[in-house]
């Protein structure tokens, strides 16, 4: 089976060995873009989206806007804000106690708008180390999903009047589901001359957000 999308994705399934034959699932979903994204979508997906995807964090796949900053997984969304402001892997090894106060909240309040105060109510904060909690993604707190993998893509810029951007970003998986546009979400960033990033407003449209498996927190409060 093979399938044209508009967007200029190809869609193909191999064949492929099923259970009883194997005793496990192979996946022959293949999807190819065919056409490239334009160099602005491809270097605005590399610098906001592509850093922190659909695992692990709650910022690209739930309706978020500055009035409901409180459903955001703070405690599972660090390790990639880390990663995208010094370049490198999160270690938690460094951090068998918890992640000091400052480290955190300094992280959190660069890429978002939200006061220390805000992150000790919202977070899961130790008050007595002065730590917040972090545990890596396992079974006891993770359920793996094929939409988890998927990868974003800014198809689409737009420049507001007040000086950010609401980003079209199509969820892209290429397995199992081989669908160029799981969800389709705009985000609302501002991007500073220097390079920085702040997040603003995240929505699914078209009902997407009922498409996809319900967000686990990391760390239940």
């Amino acid at each position: 089976m093979c399938l044209w999308r508009k967007k200029a994705y190809f869609c193909y399934e191999l064949c492929v060995p099923e259970p009883p034959e194997v005793s496990e699932i192979v996946d022959g979903s293949c999807l190819v873009r065919v056409r490239p994204l334009p160099q602005e979508c491809r270097e605005v997906s590399e610098k906001c989206v592509l850093p922190l995807g659909y695992q692990g964090n709650n910022l690209l796949c739930s309706n978020w806007d500055r009035e409901s900053l409180d459903k955001l997984d703070y405690n599972g969304i660090y390790e990639y804000f880390y990663g995208m402001k010094y370049d490198r892997r999160f270690e938690p090894e460094q951090y068998p106690h918890g992640i000091p106060a400052e480290e955190f909240e300094n992280t959190i309040m660069n890429y978002l708008p939200v006061s220390r105060e805000e992150l000790r109510q919202w977070a899961v904060f130790d008050e007595g180390r002065q730590v917040y909690r972090w545990e890596r993604l396992g079974c006891g707190n993770y359920a793996p999903s094929f939409f988890g993998t998927s990868v974003p893509e800014v198809t689409q810029i737009r420049e507001n009047e007040d000086g950010t951007f609401t980003l079209t970003v199509d969820a892209v998986c290429q397995m199992i589901l081989c669908n160029d546009a799981v969800i389709t979400h705009e985000l609302t960033v501002r991007l500073s001359e220097n390079g920085d990033i702040q997040y603003l407003e995240n929505r699914i449209l078209d009902d997407g957000i009922f498409n996809i498996p319900e967000y686990q927190y990391r760390i239940g409060k």
